[in-house]
């Protein structure tokens, strides 16, 4: 049975053609997942212990500390900032965000956002993103749908949302997408078809 994280499913999704594929192969071949490899591993947890811990937006800068990887040194301290001018001077008060898995046919996808924040009467349920590729609204659609989807039931009155980081902007859901829930069992299958030929 294919077990795929969200970012994986989506990566796959939004390809066509033979680089669809490719991503399959990839993801099924990659080593297991190990935290001292996860790039951004350091700071996202700042930002959840940040919020968690209540511990505030000063909170951020230790994501510096003891970096020795130059990478990191270069990549963290842009993000760092643009996720303090995001955070600014609002009081954000921490819940922990329910989790869940997608299923569709032979394929399961974990749901797992990072974030449960609530201030102003309202309450988020944030995912996190990192990446420098853009955040396209094809990414958002299909994030967006999938947590609904999942974490919709556990979380009535909250608003899911993704938070491009880089660009210190918080994207929540806008219109439904008819159909989409279709296409995704689509791609489900397309994987579970591939997924031992590869």
């Amino acid at each position: 049975m294919p077990q795929l994280s969200l970012t994986d499913f989506v990566d796959i999704a939004l390809r066509a053609g033979t680089p669809k594929l490719t991503k399959v192969r990839e993801i099924k071949h990659r080593p297991k997942y190990e935290p001292a490899t996860d790039f951004w591993r350091p700071l996202r947890m700042n930002i959840i212990e940040a919020h968690e811990g209540n511990r505030g937006v000063s909170h951020l800068s230790k994501s510096m500390v003891g970096l020795n990887d130059q990478k990191k040194k270069t990549a963290y301290p842009p993000l760092v900032e643009a996720y303090k001018k995001w955070w600014g001077r609002k009081t954000y008060e921490w819940f922990k965000p329910p989790t869940g898995v997608w299923t569709s046919g032979t394929v399961a996808v974990s749901v797992n956002p990072e974030l449960g924040l609530r201030a102003d009467g309202q309450e988020w349920i944030v995912k996190l993103y990192f990446k420098g590729d853009k955040l396209t609204k094809n990414r958002l659609d299909v994030i967006l749908y999938l947590m609904k989807e999942v974490l919709g039931v556990d979380s009535a009155g909250a608003t899911m949302a993704i938070h491009d980081i880089r660009n210190a902007k918080l994207f929540s859901p806008t219109i439904e997408i008819p159909d989409l829930g279709a296409m995704l069992r689509g791609e489900a299958a397309f994987i579970a078809s591939v997924w031992e030929d590869v």
